[in-house]
This record gives C-alpha cells, sequence and structure tokens, in this order.
C-alpha cells in the first residue's frame, strides 16, 4: 500500500511538475500536429465544421500525451522526493 502520509512540499512539487509537463506537451503536440498535417489543430473539435477523424485524432492524441507526460513528470518528482528523505540524516527529522 503506498505511503498515504505525504508532505506539503512533496505534493506541491508533484503538482507543479504535472502542470510544467502538461503545458510542454500540448506545445509540442500543437507544433507536431502543425508540421505533420499543415495546417493548425482543431480549437473545438465538438464543431460540426471540423471532420470526425480530425477531431477524434486530436483528442485522442492530446488526452494520451498530455496524461502520459502528467503521469511520467508526477513519478519523477514523487521519486526524487522519496529519494531525497532517505538521503537525510537522522537528526534532522527531528529538529522540524
Amino acid at each position: 500500500m503506498a505511503d498515504s502520509k505525504v508532505d506539503l512540499g512533496t505534493r506541491v512539487t508533484t503538482a507543479l511538475a504535472a502542470m510544467a509537463a502538461a503545458f510542454v506537451a500540448r506545445k509540442v503536440i500543437t507544433f507536431a500536429w502543425t508540421k505533420v498535417t499543415g495546417k493548425e489543430p482543431p480549437t473545438h473539435p465538438e464543431d460540426p465544421q471540423v471532420a470526425l477523424a480530425e477531431a477524434l485524432g486530436w483528442a485522442m492524441l492530446t488526452g494520451v500525451a498530455v496524461e502520459a507526460a502528467r503521469l511520467l513528470a508526477t513519478r519523477a518528482a514523487a521519486g526524487r522526493a522519496k529519494h531525497s528523505e532517505a538521503r537525510e540524516p537522522a537528526g534532522a527529522a527531528a529538529g522540524r
């Protein structure tokens, strides 16, 4: 079972890492979409003027890529926090 007691610093760090990763992933995906298709990605995929295949492709690509980036960033940040806690001297935790 995962440790349910996570300090505030770790929570803030993982949240910021997830937001930054999602932002960067979205920018990279938008750039790649424009290079591959030659046009901007749909801003409103639910609009009937957007082809169904294009709307589904964009939705799946952004959903999977952004969530994967968030997951990897969150795991990396949590792993670094756990690693730094393990390296903390024994007397340092008592002084908090």
